[in-house]
């Protein structure tokens, strides 16, 4: 009987054979392997003059180090890190000479790049106990070192960068505009309505920055000013030009008690929201295009008079939705007295709520089974990660002249030759 000797591997229906992605990894594994050669000898040369008594030379390539698997974007790559040694026996240990690589770290299992996405994961709904299958097309089977254990190790480095974070000097901060919010999550945050809340800031260069968050009881006003104390107490000396926020009058309270200079602007999304649920679902759209023609004019004096033309055509059967928004009128129109480039980021609280969203997002995903703490930590990291994509205000050449106190009317400088100089 004839001998079979070839063996042929069965495909299983679940793997995906994929030779581009081969292909990628060996080549990654490859370039890996000749910087780390390149840096250790980089690193060598570096010492090429420092030599022994007998006249060798005094540090050298000293081999490599176990074999280890790096979890990256494109999968696993198996790479030995190259080792380096001071041959000098006349110096204290502390004194040796010693290599660390900057592109492999001594304990890296996984790159920096996956660190970061892995919170954003898990924020975004992915569960531990998934993660190893989500990532398995990508990374590779079973998507080593990144096990439900390693996860859930994530929320103590959050913890970690809170606290830092809610001890950072702020007295070298300036911010122009802030914007303010609090979020109610459907989390096991038990008896009492806690919320978080959040300030946004725009930078003297135009940058929107986390300027402060913390957990809050509802929106109180003792809740939002222990917020702004701190951030006072921590430096920031100079209050904003103007705060944007919606209708909690808790946060309007506390701001003219800690920064009383700092004008107020209205969200005109959320009140454009209350004035239409005071109206039968059958005229919210004809009602929300007259509320178009106020927040949309040209200049104060037409908003004016879209406002008074709303209050004179609705004002006698829907008196209620009248007063909501009249009431309001100074700080609905606020946003005149500023560069029209910034119109856009001044008359919405849309920087915070588009953060929100995905939180409350995750919070439908763990059916409200998230912690006080872990919410906390979700929401925090969360905006964090969102702040690397948010733009920047349009016309940032204007700020300057706002931190100067020139006079802006319906979007323009009044001193044009200032204007231009500056």
């Amino acid at each position: 009987m004839e001998k079979i000797t070839d063996i042929i591997a069965l495909r299983q229906p679940e793997s995906v054979d994929d030779p581009l992605t081969e292909i990628a990894r060996d080549g990654a594994r490859r370039m890996l392997a000749a910087a780390l050669r390149a840096e250790a000898d980089a690193f060598v040369a570096e010492f090429a003059e420092d030599l022994l008594p007998d006249g060798r030379q005094r540090v050298v390539r000293h081999g490599y180090g176990p074999e280890r698997s790096i979890q990256t974007g494109i999968g696993a790559l198996d790479v030995q890190r190259p080792k380096v040694r001071d041959r000098a026996t006349d110096v204290p240990v502390d004194q040796k000479i010693r290599f660390t690589s900057a592109i492999l770290p001594k304990w890296a299992r996984r790159s920096r790049s996956l660190d970061a996405l892995l919170p954003v994961l898990y924020l975004r709904g992915i569960s531990t106990g998934d993660f190893q299958e989500a990532l398995a097309a990508l990374l590779g089977k079973d998507a080593p070192n990144l096990s439900p254990s390693v996860i859930s190790r994530l929320t103590g480095e959050w913890q970690q960068d809170y606290d830092r974070w809610q001890r950072r000097d702020l007295s070298a901060r300036r911010y122009v505009y802030i914007w303010a919010d609090g979020v109610y999550l459907q989390a096991r945050m038990e008896p009492q309505a806690e919320c978080m809340l959040v300030i946004l800031g725009a930078t003297p260069e135009g940058k929107k920055e986390l300027v402060g968050f913390q957990v809050g009881l509802r929106e109180s006003a003792q809740s939002w000013r222990e917020l702004l104390v701190d951030i006072k107490a921590r430096g920031l000396a100079v209050p904003p030009e103007i705060a944007v926020g919606d209708g909690a009058m808790g946060f309007w309270k506390a701001l003219d008690e800690v920064f009383p200079g700092t004008r107020h602007q209205r969200c005109w999304v959320h009140k454009i929201a209350n004035v239409l649920n005071k109206f039968p679902k059958s005229m919210q759209p004809a009602v929300k295009a007259d509320l178009r023609e106020i927040w949309q004019a040209d200049t104060r004096a037409a908003a004016e008079t879209a406002m008074d033309t709303f209050a004179e055509k609705y004002g006698a059967k829907y008196d209620k939705a009248v007063t909501c928004l009249t009431k309001d009128r100074e700080a609905l129109l606020a946003f005149y007295d500023f560069p029209g480039e910034h119109w856009d980021h001044l008359r919405t609280g849309n920087p915070i709520e588009s953060v929100f969203a995905t939180v409350r997002h995750r919070t439908v995903r763990t059916k409200g089974a998230l912690s006080q703490k872990t919410a906390k930590l979700m929401v925090f990291k969360l905006v964090q990660a969102a702040a690397k994509t948010w733009r920047r205000l349009k016309g940032a050449n204007q700020l300057p002249l706002v931190i100067k106190g020139v006079t802006f009317t319906d979007g323009v400088a009044t001193n044009d030759t200032e204007n231009r100089a500056a």
